[in-house]
């Protein structure tokens, strides 16, 4: 399940690429940032991925497999994806590849978090903050993910609907695939 979901997580965020109308704030941010590099969207999320991990080390957080493999598959996933499907004239199949992408983000999630094999790079450090700075976990994430959107869009990233559609759709993707996966694994025979 962990390789499946962070490829399935990874195809998801291609797919909100490929949109043309907008992305995740981490993906805008890679976006941006790959853009004054001169290296692909991939290449530019393990960088940042990379970069996050070493915040790891004064928060205290303890990388798993998990962590790396999803370093390494996200990016390579999201990589492929955003090369290899074009982005559609037609606002209907745009629309569908945005819905796409949240759908696909919310069971990849659910896939790889089920596993248990340590959380993503961004994840610790959400969860190293909060623990740090005795900062509910929503307010934590909501700067994080402001702060990146900001700078993404500021670096050239694309911003908009799918972005806003992101944002408001994503906790019901993966809670109702979560919901689904347990359901699953509660029926299915020991």
């Amino acid at each position: 399940p962990l390789v499946a979901g962070l490829a399935l997580f990874g195809v998801g965020e291609g797919l909100l690429v490929a949109s043309h109308w907008g992305a995740t704030p981490w993906t805008v941010f890679a976006q941006g940032l790959g853009r004054h590099l001169g290296v692909s969207i991939g290449w530019s999320t393990i960088l940042i991925s990379a970069v996050v991990l070493l915040a790891w080390w004064p928060l205290r957080e303890k990388p798993g497999f998990g962590t790396l493999a999803n370093l390494v598959i996200i990016a390579y996933a999201l990589d492929l994806t955003a090369a290899d499907v074009a982005t559609p004239s037609n606002a209907w199949s745009r629309a569908a590849l945005m819905i796409a992408g949240v759908v696909a983000i919310g069971i990849g999630s659910a896939l790889y978090l089920s596993t248990g094999l340590g959380p993503g790079p961004r994840d610790g450090v959400m969860t190293g903050l909060h623990r740090r700075l005795n900062v509910s976990v929503v307010y934590v994430r909501l700067s994080i993910e402001i702060i990146v959107l900001a700078l993404g869009w500021l670096l050239g990233g694309v911003v908009g609907i799918g972005t806003a559609f992101f944002a408001g759709t994503i906790g019901f993707s993966i809670g109702l695939s979560l919901s689904v996966l347990d359901r699953m694994v509660t029926r299915s025979p020991s």
